[in-house]
């Protein structure tokens, strides 16, 4: 079995310590909804590792490890209740459009995760924003239940949704922790820095990213309160809904973010800013997946931009001396 694995897939240690820091908020999202989260885990991370192998050895090739973290990554940002038949729709055209037609591991424009959330957004809205479950709470929590209740809608419904229907603002100390509805693995904010903290402790994921981002969204924030428009105070809304996890986990992405130092703040702020913009501006209620598709867009971009910007000030100097 290990000489199999071996022959079918890169080892890369880098998402494997990606999958290490994301170890706790899978089992405390297990907790928070009950064991249908496993069973969502192990049916995409079977679809989505068994298209990319197949599709690779066609071509010759190895999977990549990178597989199971966008497996991983894609499910924890669905809700525990959605239709496994979705889900799995969900990761095969992530991978297959966000990452396998553009020549594999290495040469993806797009963070595929994001690419599968925002296609079964977009055609299956209802599962994605009004079907919820409650968040157990005391012990033994969703360990002892398959999924937990759904809840209303509306007076239940996620941080995010039941401030843009009510205006109801959700109290910090259940934003921190996370026993909150909402989806798998966005709730808890105290472990998604943690994670984020120990990923760049390992240099794995890049500060100037989150960095970048979060100014561009308190940013965004202080023009908006500056020119008396209607936006949520910045703190609360960091905490609601995908904007941490989107922050640490989906922005940071190596191959579709920026190379560049300069670029990867450039790429940060531009992801913080439109995240304040479409959850200002349109009828969307979060809006993180969405930004990061646009810096994804950009990312190219931004570093042609800046390397020739450096070369072009070499030449000016070769030519002075």
């Amino acid at each position: 079995m290990n000489d199999f694995y071996k022959r079918s897939f890169t080892s890369q240690k880098m998402m494997r310590t990606v999958l290490l820091s994301l170890m706790p908020i899978v089992v405390f999202s297990v907790y928070l909804f009950g064991t249908r989260v496993l069973v969502l885990l192990a049916t995409v991370i079977a679809a989505g590792t068994a298209s990319e192998y197949f599709w690779e050895k066609h071509y010759g090739n190895k999977a990549s490890e990178a597989v199971f973290v966008s497996c991983v990554l894609y499910t924890l940002t669905l809700p525990v209740s959605i239709p496994v038949w979705i889900a799995v729709l969900g990761i095969l055209f992530g991978l297959f459009f966000g990452k396998l037609f553009f020549g594999g591991f290495g040469k993806n424009v797009f963070n595929p995760a994001i690419v599968g959330r925002v296609f079964i957004y977009v055609n299956f809205p209802e599962p994605l924003t009004i079907s919820w479950n409650e968040a157990a709470m005391g012990l033994p929590g969703g360990f002892g239940t398959y999924v937990t209740s759904r809840i209303d809608a509306i007076t239940g419904a996620t941080p995010m949704i039941l401030f843009n229907n009510t205006g109801s603002l959700t109290d910090i100390s259940s934003l921190l922790s996370g026993i909150v509805p909402g989806v798998i693995g966005e709730t808890s904010k105290i472990l998604i820095i943690a994670a984020g903290i120990y990923l760049i402790y390992k240099k794995v994921a890049s500060w100037e990213i989150m960095a970048g981002t979060i100014i561009g969204f308190l940013s965004a924030s202080a023009a908006f309160i500056m020119f008396k428009a209607p936006v949520l105070n910045p703190f609360y809304g960091m905490l609601m809904g995908g904007f941490l996890f989107g922050t640490v986990f989906m922005a940071t992405d190596p191959i579709s973010a920026p190379k560049t130092k300069p670029g990867k703040w450039i790429y940060g702020i531009i992801i913080g800013v439109v995240t304040l913009l479409i959850r200002s501006l349109s009828l969307f209620n979060g809006g993180m997946m969405f930004a990061i598709l646009m810096g994804n867009t950009f990312a190219p971009i931004i570093d042609y931009f800046i390397r020739e910007n450096a070369a072009r000030k070499k030449r000016r100097q070769g030519a002075v001396s």
